[in-house]
């Protein structure tokens, strides 16, 4: 069962690469900001000389950060834009390997620092969407 959707269209899509050393849920934030992306999507390749990211522990409803101090591959960096609190937000996961090939992932938090990033951000208009918080979760999810 849906819990609701809706039918939108790109209105702009952005293509570029985001500084090298900088911080990469920074920069995403920086652009939508910039940008007001009320709404869209988030496509990044690249690597990263450090990475933080989280796992969302749903017994006790908060993240555990994961730390890597070394240079990874993004294998794949995804996620949607939408409004939270007044102001654009980015909800992002990331996937990263390593010299080995081992792959680690969850979602993007500030700290992972960018060595190469290429991006693709699709913005949806005026098609705004926002989070609200859900009891069940304990999460701000999309209010559709």
């Amino acid at each position: 069962m849906f819990m609701g959707y809706k039918n939108v269209s790109v209105e702009r899509r952005f293509i570029g690469r985001f500084p090298h050393g900088s911080d990469l849920l920074q920069e995403i934030n920086k652009l939508i900001t910039q940008e007001n992306i009320l709404s869209g999507e988030i496509r990044i390749i690249g690597a990263v000389s450090k990475a933080v990211f989280g796992y969302y522990n749903s017994e006790s409803k908060n993240y555990i950060y994961i730390s890597k101090d070394e240079h990874m591959e993004i294998l794949n960096c995804i996620g949607n834009i939408s409004v939270k609190d007044g102001k654009p937000f980015a909800h992002v996961h990331i996937t990263l390997a390593d010299k080995h090939g081992n792959a680690y992932g969850g979602h993007l938090m500030e700290g992972t620092i960018i060595f190469a990033a290429e991006f693709v951000i699709t913005d949806y208009g005026d098609n705004k969407l926002e989070r609200v918080y859900d009891e069940t979760t304990g999460l701000q999810l999309w209010n559709i």
